[in-house]
């Protein structure tokens, strides 16, 4: 496999850090399920395949790690980790409390305008006509993301992208295969309650989340 660096000058990728690249390509790994739980990956091995240095490889595994993908073994490269509907639940429960919070501070940010949100369930719907589960993955993140970005918090949003909440979407997704659209329709109560700046907001974000947890178990 040649090296992930060696776009032109019009391929986005050939401007993306290495490390970064060398991370996309495995997450498109462990989410298409070519590495199952349990399965090594070898920084060398690797390396050797993308024709890369092992340093962006070491840089990637150690991101997957502090995720909680994967878990290393001294000298022997890292493992593939199991992530059981108690883990996702605990992940979807941190994940509620942070956007519960940031929701409360941006429905009055907000003050009832609702395009950019509107935007990305347009995203999420087109992507489900599609087909697309990973593509409606990331505008359903992008979605949440919003919200936590217009808290106006930074320390809450540093936390919240902490999480890895598209990666670990992304598996509920595969765990759970609820219907695309139905998905995407999901979001637009939390649409309706940010326009009409609804004080409830926050709690229904939180459920909002909490229930694909339900769903996961």
């Amino acid at each position: 496999m040649s090296s992930p660096a060696q776009g032109g000058d019009g391929d986005p990728l050939s401007r993306v850090p290495l490390g970064e690249q060398v991370r996309g390509l495995l997450l498109e790994g462990l989410l298409g399920s070519r590495w199952q739980p349990g399965d090594r990956i070898v920084e060398r091995r690797l390396a050797a395949e993308l024709n890369v240095s092992q340093a962006p490889v070491r840089e990637a595994l150690r991101s997957l790690q502090t995720l909680g993908l994967l878990d290393a073994e001294p000298n022997r490269g890292v493992r593939v980790r199991e992530i059981g509907p108690a883990e996702l639940r605990e992940l979807y429960q941190v994940r509620a409390a942070l956007e519960q919070l940031a929701a409360e501070a941006a429905v009055v940010r907000l003050a009832g305008d609702t395009g950019a949100l509107e935007r990305h369930v347009e995203l999420m719907a087109a992507a489900a006509a599609a087909g697309d589960t990973l593509g409606q993955a990331r505008h359903g993140v992008a979605f949440h993301r919003e919200i936590v970005a217009a808290s106006g918090n930074g320390t809450l949003l540093r936390s919240w992208e902490g999480l890895g909440a598209e990666v670990w979407t992304v598996l509920s997704l595969h765990r759970i295969r609820p219907e695309l659209h139905e998905n995407a329709a999901d979001h637009l109560p939390l649409i309706e309650a940010f326009r009409r700046q609804d004080p409830q907001v926050g709690r229904l974000l939180a459920e909002h989340v909490l229930e694909y947890a339900d769903r996961s178990g």
